[in-house]
């Protein structure tokens, strides 16, 4: 259990999230899962790394248990362990294909937004419930899943999105069942490792060197708020009525 890599085929680097029992990750899982990628990527052997997870759902965000006990250290911890999960998906050398099963929230979000490509079973749904979790942030990666507008409103209602949707609006690259998820992401990524590896390289450097929006410093910015919310006890209100009835 934990983050775990494997090398199922030459060129391919699978990093795994195996969390129970939702996949919502503590602050060492999310330092733990950028540092995987960041070293998949690194490897001059590796041409892509295939992103997925083990259990109920691809992933459920930040523990919010662990940010009830231990407060604001937690809540700082998890922020930045999110902030660097998310830029060593989205930095990584070599492209990210993320294989989406079941629930895809909060931090998963951010991790699949920042993915160049998802591979999704037919089971997956995406969504950010952090208005109902006393937090704010990746909106910044919903955005680049879905419309503007259509962000605004599953941002605002906490609703989610089907993996036919996120297809429908060209971000899910392919639905598949469950049960044949990891076959397609594998064969996506065997497609991109076989192109040449010094180039690919260049190819990831360039995509993301033309990026209309700076992620890092659109998600940095909208954590700003997640403090402010914290410091204001408006977060406290919120979160204080997770997992409770009528919460």
């Amino acid at each position: 259990m934990g983050v775990s890599t494997s090398s199922p085929e030459k060129g391919i680097s699978v990093v795994t999230v195996d969390v129970p029992p939702v996949n919502a990750l503590p602050v060492a899982a999310w330092y733990a899962l950028a540092d995987a990628v960041r070293t998949a990527g690194r490897d001059p052997e590796v041409r892509c790394v295939v992103l997925a997870a083990e259990g109920r759902g691809f992933n459920a965000g930040v523990d919010i248990k662990e940010i009830q006990a231990q407060g604001p250290a937690a809540l700082v911890g998890a922020n930045r362990g999110c902030f660097e999960a998310f830029s060593a998906v989205y930095e990584c050398e070599v492209p990210v294909v993320a294989a989406v099963h079941g629930f895809c929230l909060g931090g998963g979000i951010g991790l699949a937004g920042n993915a160049d490509v998802i591979v999704a079973s037919d089971d997956a749904t995406f969504g950010l419930p952090e208005l109902d979790r006393g937090a704010l942030g990746a909106a910044t990666h919903l955005a680049r899943l879905v419309p503007r507008h259509l962000m605004r409103a599953l941002y605002y209602t906490s609703r989610t999105a089907s993996a036919a949707e996120l297809h429908a609006h060209g971000s899910v690259w392919r639905v598949v069942p469950r049960t044949e998820l990891h076959a397609a992401a594998l064969e996506l990524a065997r497609e991109i490792a076989a192109k040449d590896g010094e180039l690919i390289r260049l190819a990831k450097a360039a995509i993301n060197g033309i990026d209309p929006v700076d992620v890092r410093r659109s998600y940095r910015f909208e954590q700003g708020f997640t403090y402010e919310a914290s410091v204001s006890g408006v977060a406290d209100r919120v979160r204080n009525t997770f997992g409770k009835e009528g919460g």
